[in-house]
């Protein structure tokens, strides 16, 4: 009902920057940003706004749409960015941001600038557009100012965490010794962040009772933790074509996933040092790759995170048992399908 609601709104506020813009490559690097922002998506984050107010409110007014977008378009700036920290060049299946420019490089033969750089220096300057145009989703006719500039607290906040997340993801790579707890405080940030943030911006338009936020928030942070869980387990195990995405990149980055941690947990002392040897190596051969991922399974790590990924579960459950009072149950019963979805998804 409302993912062809949320992509109007998205087109809408990149057609109305497209219409203002007379320079041509302008024209074209908004008309390419537009082309991937409606390439895929679950749009989980807008989905969530919408649900948070129109439970709390009982309502189904599409009002709530157009700022809805707001997190969207942050949570795509991060993937940008994440893809030119990650040097991937493919997301959903269908090129990332950089590498449209880099193919769109090719295509006009740019000089002074090879293909490569071209793109990650689009890319880098994507990322900051898409969180520009994502905060004018909070000024809109629809809600009062208040509203709106409490809206803009949140996103402002969203981003922080999330910058904070990563930086910490980033530093985690030259860490030796690493707990789950670390990796969770990681990807409540990077993750939860914009989910938490998205639910609250909802409850923010629809006044709800601060007694309950809380609940929420949990219920948010474990989504999101749950989704990173399920995301590590997916970007070694998943099936490329189901996903979109390779499935070598974590371990050639050396990343500290859930899967990583918990094989360093589990592996006896000369194994642990074998895996840390193969994930030193600048370069990695498909046969190393395998081995880790041998390792992994011989840890039994995806089953161990998937028993974390359940605990998290629980927890996002009984925070929605508390919001029941509150939200009406057709919402309610999203939010749980939803759950359930976000653990068992294989994309």
């Amino acid at each position: 009902m409302y993912k062809p609601k949320i992509n109007t709104a998205i087109s809408s506020i990149l057609d109305k920057i497209i219409g203002e813009m007379k320079n041509k490559f302008l024209i074209d690097y908004y008309s390419e940003m537009k082309d991937y922002f409606l390439a895929g998506g679950k749009r989980i984050r807008p989905l969530l706004t919408i649900a948070a107010y129109n439970g709390i409110t009982n309502t189904t007014e599409d009002k709530i749409v157009v700022p809805s977008v707001g997190i969207e378009f942050l949570h795509n700036a991060t993937l940008i960015h994440d893809d030119i920290i990650d040097k991937d060049d493919f997301r959903r299946g269908k090129p990332a941001f950089h590498y449209k420019f880099a193919l769109y490089h090719s295509k006009y033969q740019f000089k002074k600038m090879n293909a490569a750089d071209f793109g990650t220096s689009i890319g880098i300057i994507g990322g900051d557009t898409a969180f520009i145009v994502g905060s004018t989703a909070y000024f809109n006719k629809y809600f009062s100012m208040e509203l709106n500039l409490n809206s803009i607290r949140y996103y402002r906040q969203a981003f922080t965490e999330v910058i904070h997340g990563v930086l910490i993801e980033i530093d985690m790579v030259n860490q030796k010794k690493l707990s789950i707890d670390e990796y969770i405080n990681m990807i409540s940030l990077k993750t939860g962040a914009l989910i938490e943030k998205s639910l609250l911006i909802g409850a923010s338009y629809a006044k709800f009772e601060k007694e309950y936020t809380p609940h929420l928030s949990t219920y948010g942070v474990n989504l999101g933790i749950i989704f990173q869980i399920i995301d590590d387990i997916l970007g070694t195990f998943g099936d490329e074509k189901v996903t979109g995405k390779p499935t070598d990149g974590d371990i050639r980055e050396g990343k500290h996933t859930c899967l990583l941690i918990e094989a360093m947990n589990n592996l006896d002392v000369k194994k642990k040092k074998y895996l840390v040897n193969l994930l030193s190596k600048s370069e990695m051969s498909e046969e190393e790759v395998n081995e880790v991922r041998d390792l992994f399974k011989e840890a039994d790590a995806i089953n161990s995170c998937k028993k974390l990924a359940s605990k998290y579960y629980e927890e996002a459950s009984d925070a929605l048992e508390k919001l029941k009072p509150v939200v009406n149950e057709s919402e309610i019963e999203f939010f749980e399908n939803l759950l359930k979805f976000v653990l068992e998804r294989k994309f």
